[in-house]
């Protein structure tokens, strides 16, 4: 890395299918919002001659736009593909989104990469969700390298960020976190700023100059050697502690001078490991320029120090019925297991589905066993069927080139693959198998919907079920309490991006209303109440009458129905009877419409005619029984609670607490865990932390997570109650 000239990558750069996984790199994007991740993307593609000029795809002589502001946007909210090639290797570069609303499509770019870049902005530093997916990548041992971009800024610290970075991300080792290059810098401007031209190699004491538009090598003058000199013997010393050559640091130190093929090798194998983590930096290319600085230094980096496809563990696969299938990783020749990372939608091809191909190889026309786990909470089917691929594909910007296969450790795009969803696993027909899911993110914040007209409510329930086919972060709820149809959603982003697609994909305009949570009743004190059911008009007439006591109960009891009818008061047939109508009239609730819950209905005496007595009537006079006891009781009025764990940086604890507290939440303790952070768990009355997904996220910069469970309903304060009765007759 560092000692090689490309100054001509012609057409060359255009990626096609590989053959072998041995030449395939694939290499996720991490970092937020405004880091520069997309302009770096455009940046790699133009240097390998994927594209002739920035923004604009080269495709058989015939130039497309590439960078349009509509697929602009759809990158910046979704994962994306670029495929570019540089020195005979394919690199799958997976741009995510840096918006926290979409850690999906971050988490699914982190199942199909084998390393990972994180796009730091000299300007703006390191946010505490970059930090959480660094740990993320630390847990699984994946390859990272960090690269600094927005040198051109004013106030730009190449020094200081690397700093940054060595404290952020360093942990306990902070010298496993160290620039390869230096910025060098051109004359100073009349406004006193100085340039970034190029980048000075520690490790070859070579210049790389871009000013030209393409990188021009050469000898540094000897005034500027003593400047490099300090980071060049730090990063050997930090090289040659990675080494796995427990003599070379003995030499080092003994004043031997390390050749710069074994530091090369050893920093590449160190890189490859997961434990060390370069800081490269990059900055756009001049107007009519070929090549951004620093980008020659990347794809370098990537085809050198990254792992190939085999240095990736096999996630865990089982057959359908869960016996365990022990497979090589990227076995080219093995049995197909392939997964879908995304899924989307085009208007003129249809569901494209993104494939990662772990094992075996995957043609087009190919008949796979498609295998799914289910997601059932959120909306998913759980697949078992048998389906055609259509055309493989390499995608650039908006264009789709047609593909022979992929094999394994390569990326692919298919078409017509109707029913696979994002997380499903290929496989051959013959030897189905399922690999182990990737993590995905609770959707925390609900988003009721309903449809605007009676053309939209025949679209709506196809237009749902393909989002979530795309989208396996949203969880469809079908609240069978409250008869709303919930969205739920990781943010207010992602939340407009759900219904920007119903309208714009799908033609379904709904409109948004307030969410509400299932509310319940029950029965503050004993009470008694009477059914009678006396009508005689002509013919057959009804007759039924029974009394009843009405109890409380704990919470988590439900309705407990009991007989202590005596002599036959009630016929024996109609005792069913007087259940069932107490039982309907009970979900259909008895003050506010709510359910009733955690009572004990007793069933004492009652009357029957020998004639005019029937199932009906029993029914009809154990529901009057039922709203009777309730009219001379006090009701309650009960809300679910939900037990809340936030992790949450120690900064903010206290606020976090505060703000829980403000919520009408019961602090239940806290709990120290690695990394600075602190759990605090409590019990919230979920009408309260209906948008908390949003408020945490401003409470605490980004850096806290949460996860709710339901707990129970509990009685409501009368002053909450008395308002959420008021809503409700306002809203009928």
């Amino acid at each position: 890395m560092g000692d090689k000239a490309h100054t001509h990558p012609g057409a060359a750069g255009r990626a096609t299918a590989a053959d072998h996984p041995a030449s395939v790199r694939n290499v996720v994007l991490v970092g937020h919002s405004g880091s520069g991740k997309t302009t770096l993307v455009e940046a790699l593609a133009l240097t390998a001659g994927a594209v002739n000029r920035a923004g604009r795809v080269e495709d058989g002589g015939t130039v497309s736009d590439y960078d349009d502001i509509e697929h602009r946007q759809q990158r910046s909210v979704q994962l994306s593909l670029v495929p570019v090639e540089w020195d005979g290797i394919k690199i799958n570069v997976l741009d995510t989104p840096g918006y926290a609303d979409f850690v999906g499509e971050l988490r699914a770019g982190l199942r199909a990469a084998d390393a990972a870049l994180f796009v730091v902005s000299a300007s703006d530093g390191v946010d505490g969700s970059t930090r959480m997916v660094w740990e993320e990548c630390a847990a699984v041992g994946m390859p990272r390298a960090i690269v600094v971009t927005h040198l051109e800024a004013a106030r730009a610290d190449f020094e200081e960020m690397t700093r940054i970075c060595a404290e952020a991300f360093g942990g306990d080792d902070p010298d496993a976190v160290l620039p390869l290059y230096l910025p060098l810098h051109g004359p100073e401007g009349p406004d006193g700023h100085a340039p970034v031209t190029g980048l000075i190699g520690l490790l070859t004491q070579k210049l790389f100059d871009y000013s030209g538009g393409e990188r021009k090598e050469s000898e540094p003058g000897e005034d500027q050697l003593p400047l490099i000199e300090e980071a060049r013997n730090r990063l050997i010393e930090g090289i040659i502690a990675e080494s796995e050559d427990e003599t070379l640091m003995d030499r080092y130190l003994g004043g031997e001078e390390i050749d710069l093929e074994t530091l090369v090798e050893d920093l590449e194998r160190a890189v490859a490991r997961g434990t060390f983590f370069p800081v490269l930096a990059a900055a756009p290319a001049a107007e009519g320029a070929r090549q951004g600085i620093g980008t020659v230094e990347l794809l370098e980096l990537i085809t050198g120090g990254f792992p190939t496809p085999f240095e990736h563990p096999m996630p865990a696969v089982t057959t359908i019925d869960g016996e365990p299938r022990g497979l090589k990783p990227c076995d080219t020749d093995g049995p197909l297991v392939a997964e879908v990372v995304k899924t989307s939608s085009d208007p003129y091809v249809g569901r494209i589905s993104l494939v990662r191909v772990f094992s075996g190889t995957l043609r087009p026309d190919q008949t796979v066993h498609v295998s799914g786990h289910g997601l059932t909470d959120r909306g998913h089917e759980d697949h078992d069927v048998d389906e055609r691929v259509g055309a493989l594909t390499m995608p650039f910007g908006k264009q789709q080139r047609p593909v022979t296969h992929a094999v394994a450790g390569d990326l692919v795009c298919v078409a017509r693959l109707g029913r696979a969803e994002t997380g499903d696993t290929l496989s051959a027909k013959d030897d189905p198998l399922l690999m182990e899911p990737w993590r995905m993110p609770d959707p925390l914040l609900p988003l009721a919907v309903q449809a605007h007209s009676k053309a939209d409510e025949d679209k709506l329930s196809q237009g749902l079920a393909r989002l979530v086919a795309e989208d396996p972060t949203m969880r469809l709820e079908q609240n069978q309490d409250t008869h709303q149809v919930v969205l739920w959603c990781l943010g207010e982003a992602h939340a407009d991006v759900v219904l920007e697609r119903l309208r714009s994909r799908y033609g379904v305009q709904v409109d948004v209303v307030p969410h509400r949570v299932s509310l319940r009743e029950t029965f503050a004190a004993r009470s008694a109440g009477r059914g009678r059911h006396v009508k005689q008009s002509g013919g057959h007439g009804q007759y039924a009458i029974c009394e009843i006591e009405v109890e409380p109960l704990p919470g988590g009891s439900g309705i407990e129905f009991v007989d202590k009818v005596v002599g036959g008061a009630v016929p024996r047939q109609f005792i069913p009877s007087v259940e069932k109508g107490v039982r309907a009239q009970a979900a259909k609730g008895v003050a506010a419409g709510y359910p009733l819950i955690d009572v004990r209905v007793t069933l004492l005496d009652g009357k029957a005619h020998s004639v005019d007595s029937s199932d009906a009537a029993f029914q009809t006079a154990g529901a009057l029984a039922l709203r009777e006891a309730a009219a001379d009781a006090k009701i309650h009025l009960l809300e679910p609670v939900a037990e809340v764990s936030v992790l949450v940086g120690d900064e903010y604890v206290g606020a976090v607490m505060s703000d829980l507290s403000g919520r009408r939440g019961r602090l239940l303790g806290t709990e120290q865990t690695p990394g600075g952070r602190t759990l605090v768990r409590a019990e919230v009355p979920e009408i309260e932390i209906g948008r908390y997904a949003v408020d945490l996220r401003s409470l605490s910069h980004g850096t806290a997570r949460f996860d709710r469970r339901y707990a129970r309903h509990e009685p409501m304060p009368q002053q909450v109650a008395a308002r959420v009765r008021e809503q409700e007759r306002a809203a009928s």
